[in-house]
């Protein structure tokens, strides 16, 4: 299975779910007993009815509490199956191990006939090292519709991954909607240059995504850029820039934009009611405020933007960074929220923001030394636009290296030899999937997986061994994937089907 139970032993028998089965689940089961029903309802087309006396036990149990939120203890007998949490989220993560027991058919969006529903019998006690296990999707740069978005949100569901970070603006499109500033979908959603490209959602939309998420035991956290990344918004209303009157187009470009949002009180105004906005629509305790990669070329060239460093006792523009993001992160904490930002150095950052660093391990370590909390992003394991190999069949992604199977299991959001206290700040890992070179959403799947399968494991799993624990799994979950009709590696040319 991946990711690797942290334990399982083998047990005599099986247990075969057949139109006899029913379900006992109750209170706060209940969300979890719905899952099992849906999730297997395609493939196997039983009813799963609800019964007092029912086989398959779905428990939610608070005094077992060594199996924290997302834990839960499996048994499966020849006559019973008895999953048990503390937590509803633990019973969520049992599901999920129950579909990777039965055959990979199981796991098909159509009827198959034929197959006997069997699971193995097995004790598995299974509990995840870290509660932040994620995967960020791009979709400001590439738009893709809702319906993607809730099956890679499945995908993840299916790999114990409990968050979707969704990057909905950025320079080269502006995706989340607004009542109070329309334009930013309407100009700033839509992206000219030699392959026009638009999209936006709407908040309906989203919220029906992020309730499908819930009920998977996902957390979706969305992401406004600022200052940086802005050109969209400045395309849509450009008194947001620092140059009066100045018109600029949705980027065509990819890269780091020289156009920032101004500082100006009209700036503020701007971002906080975005900001409250997007609290209506999406309930994650985090909110990300990008942050990073944001020239200061025109803040030190602005008269209004050197008149607020001064006003504000600054020593140089350059400084109002991040006086920038403490006025947004203040906000976001005044609704009761976590402000979350990049972190492409070791330098200071506002003290209550969670930080996730990219570029370097050794930016963490920095982070976490100065007490904030950290969620570990560094390019070289988690950045998924880099190519997984160096076939020549690739389809074309990020320059620069490699990141292939092994790097992704390999990256170690806490290191051992990290200080206790700052290894404690460490909330977990998520992948990034930047969209630059991502048009559709199967390039995206064949670009996700099975990397994001490797990170999977090894944040719910640190003791599970490359040769021994992962490769032999990923073999069998092979079929897993193939079932889900997940694109695995071909030709260049089948990304753009």
């Amino acid at each position: 299975m991946i990711p690797h139970p942290t334990h399982i032993a083998r047990i005599p028998g099986h247990f075969t779910f057949d139109e006899s089965t029913t379900v006992r689940a109750s209170g706060d089961a209940l969300g979890a007993a719905r899952l099992l029903r849906t999730l297997l309802a395609p493939a196997t087309g039983l009813p799963l009815r609800p019964s007092p006396t029912g086989t398959v036990v779905l428990v939610v149990d608070t005094m077992l509490g060594g199996l924290g939120e997302e834990g839960y203890g499996l048994t499966v007998g020849p006559d019973a199956v008895l999953l048990r949490a503390a937590r509803p989220a633990g019973l969520l993560r049992g599901v999920q191990t129950i579909r990777q027991l039965l055959p990979a058919q199981a796991l098909s969006a159509r009827p198959v006939a034929g197959v006997p529903w069997q699971i193995p019998g097995v004790q598995i006690t299974d509990v995840p090292r870290f509660g932040w296990r994620g995967a960020m999707l791009d979709v400001a740069r590439h738009f893709q519709p809702v319906s993607f978005l809730r099956r890679f949100t499945d995908l993840l569901a299916f790999h114990k991954l409990n968050v979707l970070h969704l990057h909905l603006t950025d320079d080269q499109g502006w995706r989340m909607p607004s009542a109070a500033y329309p334009a930013l979908t309407e100009v700033g959603g839509v992206r000219g240059g030699e392959v026009p490209h638009a999209g936006a959602y709407t908040a309906a939309e989203l919220r029906g995504l992020v309730a499908y998420a819930a009920e998977r035991g996902v957390t979706v956290v969305p992401e406004i850029e600022m200052p940086g990344h802005a050109r969209a918004a400045l395309a849509a209303y450009p008194q947001l820039g620092n140059v009066p009157g100045r018109a600029l187009d949705v980027w065509t470009q990819w890269g780091v934009c020289d156009n920032v949002l101004g500082v100006h009180d009209e700036v503020l105004d701007f971002c906080r009611t975005v900001l409250g906005e997007v609290l209506d629509v999406f309930d994650s305790p985090y909110v990300h405020v990008g942050g990073d990669e944001c020239p200061v070329t025109e803040w030190e060239t602005s008269t209004a933007a050197q008149a607020r460093a001064a006003e504000l006792g600054l020593g140089s523009p350059k400084d109002l960074h991040g006086w920038f993001l403490g006025q947004v992160g203040d906000f976001l904490l005044a609704q009761g929220r976590r402000p979350v930002c990049w972190a492409e150095d070791s330098g200071a950052l506002p003290a209550d923001f969670t930080v996730m660093p990219w570029r370097d391990a050794a930016h963490g370590l920095a982070a976490a030394r100065r007490g904030h909390d950290v969620v570990m992003a560094p390019y070289r394991s988690t950045y998924l636009d880099y190519p997984q190999s160096a076939d020549p069949d690739e389809p074309p992604g990020q320059a620069g290296g490699i990141v292939d199977l092994a790097a992704v299991h390999a990256n170690e959001p806490a290191p051992a030899d990290w200080e206790p206290a700052a290894a404690a700040r460490v909330l977990g890992t998520q992948a990034q999937l930047w969209t630059e070179y991502v048009s559709t959403a199967a390039h995206a799947e064949y670009l996700a997986f099975p990397r994001l399968a490797a990170l999977a494991d090894r944040a719910w799993n640190p003791a599970s061994d490359w040769a021994t624990d992962f490769r032999p799994a990923l073999r069998l979950h092979e079929a897993r994937l193939d079932a889900l009709r997940v694109p695995r590696r071909g030709p260049a040319a089948a990304m753009t089907a």
